[in-house]
């Protein structure tokens, strides 16, 4: 036996065992978000000088040596730099500045749309086929990039990229909460995902700044398309095992409908944190396109200055992912009171950034802010989970497309309103408007604390990738019930639902919310009987 086959043997072996095979799973997904974040990131520094040099932004320079003519060039936009004795004027052309803020956003708007139909596809179909999809766009997205020269091709790339990641980030998110069934090992999984965002997005820019300058543009986004290239072989090879248990279970009929995306909004605890999700993110959204300027004005900061001004950051992030895993362990049912701490961390932060007067000082609120995100991320991202788990069927594509599509509205509307407020109330107005939405929603937080009055068992298992496309209207005398999901001991499945959702015992009196105390029916005509007096979302 050779020693590739032998190597070949060991890590199929590693494959079948489920521990490993997770691990597996979590090192892909990883990847996935770290470069998708990377391609988001990685063309701040690249495209506006690209297509500067394109003459796609149509800068003109003019030189003037009369200085009478100051006030009217005011007066129609111009900006004075006085070099050599000389008045050099650079007229803004503000289109060239909306060319760039939309070419931004318009990764965020693609994405906003994909989502409903990303979470649909992947609940009914599974996770590894989707997030191989995503892949496979990121790379042909990544390629236009290496390879476009003009504004067109950039646009095209951007979009593509919008529709990659609607698919290989909710499939990610949904297979670390499908393959980690254990409340704190699914908050650890999904915190190290959340540190890999993070990175991946604040070594992008000094990444692509330094090989654009040395290698050109085609180096950087072909290096990526390399890394797609090989996180998707690599799905390929490590969710085998899952396909072919998907098969048999999908034979057996043991694959429960995923509950739709538009019922699951209808949950007000959902509805909540994805509320949550997109406040906690507009601080972000709205200071990367806006902080470079204000540096440049206020401070006197250099392009380097403004960028290293995001890397500290990383840091106070990974202290709030530690930290969150920690508490949350320990209180399992305060996570929604962490949040609601970085929600108020974060509006304190914004808050004191104006009032910054050098670039040191500036990174000081920034890690603040970045440690209150952390916080809200790592808190909310598996109560979501846990809500689709104890209210819902344990199917994750949908209940993670929501959450993209919360980070995806604070993202497409960022670039597109950060500059309209900032040319109307100015930065320090930007900034106080920020601190009172997210401090305005921190009180919000307080209608999740029954969410997690359930039974949370210390092992539960749930059967993986429950997700297929058979009808589950069953009549009275032929139907088969499904004995495999969370809470089926406290059920019995009803006659005509198109979903059997657990219904756990809830332990406080009284809902805030729901103002309903659902108990365990032991019969078929009690439990109809609980249906006909609670709304649809309450399952």
């Amino acid at each position: 036996m050779t020693n590739f086959e032998t190597i070949k043997q060991i890590f199929m072996s590693k494959i079948n065992e489920p521990n490993s095979q997770r691990r597996m799973v979590l090192f892909v997904v990883c990847i996935a978000l770290l470069l998708d974040n990377m391609l988001y990131m990685v063309i701040v520094p690249i495209i506006p000088d690209y297509l500067q040099n394109l003459r796609a932004m149509d800068t003109r320079q003019i030189y003037w040596i009369n200085a009478t003519h100051t006030k009217q060039l005011k007066d129609e936009n111009f900006i004075f730099n006085k070099s050599n004795g000389d008045y050099k004027l650079k007229w803004l052309i503000h289109q060239s500045e909306t060319k760039i803020g939309t070419l931004f956003a318009f990764k965020a708007i693609i994405q906003l749309l994909c989502n409903p139909i990303s979470g649909t596809v992947i609940d009914r179909i599974g996770y590894d086929v989707p997030m191989m999809f995503g892949l496979c766009i990121i790379f042909l997205s990544t390629s236009v990039f290496a390879f476009g020269s003009s504004y067109g091709l950039m646009f095209i790339a951007r979009g593509l990229q919008g529709m990659g990641s609607a698919f290989a980030d909710t499939a990610g998110l949904a297979m670390i909460a499908d393959r980690y069934t254990n409340e704190y090992e699914r908050t650890k999984a999904l915190g190290i995902a959340l540190a890999f965002i993070s990175f991946g997005s604040l070594v992008a820019p000094p990444f692509g700044g330094i090989v654009y300058q040395y290698f050109g543009k085609e180096l950087p986004f072909i290096t990526l398309a390399f890394i797609a290239l090989f996180d998707g072989c690599l799905l390929l090879i490590i969710m085998q095992p899952v396909r072919i248990e998907r098969t048999v279970l999908k034979t057996q009929g043991n694959l429960p409908k995923g509950t739709p995306i538009h019922r699951l909004l209808m949950d007000p605890y959902i509805a909540i944190c994805a509320g949550c999700l997109t406040v906690a993110n507009v601080s972000l959204a709205f200071l990367e396109p806006t902080i470079s300027n204000w540096m440049s004005k206020s401070m006197k900061a250099t392009n380097a200055q403004e960028g290293l001004v995001w890397l500290p950051a990383f840091l106070p992030h990974l202290a709030g992912v530690i930290t969150t895993i920690k508490l949350a362990d320990k209180y399992p049912s305060k996570q929604w009171l962490m949040a609601a701490v970085g929600l108020a961390i974060e509006g304190g932060s914004c808050f004191f950034i104006p009032f910054c007067t050098n670039f040191i000082a500036l990174m000081i609120p920034i890690s603040i802010l970045c440690y209150g995100i952390a916080l809200v991320d790592t808190a909310i991202l598996p109560t979501m989970g846990f809500l689709v788990d104890t209210r819902h069927v344990s199917v994750y594509g949908s209940v993670y497309a929501i959450a993209d599509i919360s980070y995806s509205l604070a993202y497409a509307l960022g670039p597109i309103v950060a500059g309209g407020l900032v040319d109307t109330i100015k930065f320090l107005g930007l900034n106080i408007v920020m601190t009172l939405i997210t401090l305005g929603y921190v009180p919000v937080m307080y209608l999740l604390r029954n969410c997690y009055n359930v039974e949370r068992p210390q092992n539960r298992e749930i059967p993986s990738l429950k997700t297929d496309s058979i009808d589950h209207s069953f009549d009275q005398d032929d139907y088969t019930p499904i004995k495999n999901y969370p809470g089926y001991e406290q059920n019995s499945t009803i006659k005509g639902e198109p979903n059997h959702h657990p219904r756990q015992q809830y332990h406080h009196p009284k809902d805030p919310i729901n103002q309903y105390n659902y108990q365990s029916a032991s019969t078929f005509e009690q439990d109809n009987k609980l249906l006909t007096q609670r709304p649809d979302y309450a399952y």
